[in-house]
């Protein structure tokens, strides 16, 4: 038997899985929004995906449809989500507005950040919280340092 990779190629060792109550939306709200690509899927009983890869450049998200009865509960279903996913894209502005246009709520504003990034944050249909960032500046250290106090609230 030829030898098993432990990580299979082709996947990160940190792979966020979401679960939604109406995977296939999500799929279609990912792909169109953040430039996502479906990897593939199983569909389960009555038409629920069992389970779903994207391709996010070099990332993956898996994600399902809810399954209460094995423990699997999307973040509307339990109240909220303390995860924030961030997503690096070319273009913040754009991805953010074309969210807010396919039913994501704005959490925060795009606005340009003391550390070099442009940064907008929303909440998809499904609950999942997305924070979106285009890189704009290179900050040296001592830079960022001394932005970070007064952004802060530091004097001195």
């Amino acid at each position: 038997m030829a030898d098993v990779q432990p990580i299979p190629e082709g996947y990160p060792r940190v792979i966020p899985y979401l679960v939604t109550d109406g995977a296939a939306d999500a799929i279609d709200f990912y792909c169109r929004v953040l430039g996502a690509t479906e990897r593939g899927r199983m569909s389960g009983p009555d038409g629920k995906i069992g389970h779903a890869e994207l391709q996010l450049g070099d990332s993956v998200i898996m994600l399902s449809d809810e399954w209460p009865d094995m423990g699997y509960r999307g973040p509307k279903a339990l109240g909220g989500t303390p995860v924030t996913l961030h997503l690096y894209v070319t273009d913040v502005d754009e991805v953010f507005e074309r969210a807010i246009a396919a039913g994501a709520t704005e959490l925060r504003a795009v606005q340009n950040e003391f550390y070099g990034d442009r940064t907008g944050s929303f909440e998809d249909p499904w609950g999942h919280r997305w924070l979106v960032a285009t890189h704009v500046e290179d900050v040296a250290p001592d830079e960022m340092e001394r932005r970070a106090a007064e952004a802060m609230g530091a004097t001195g």
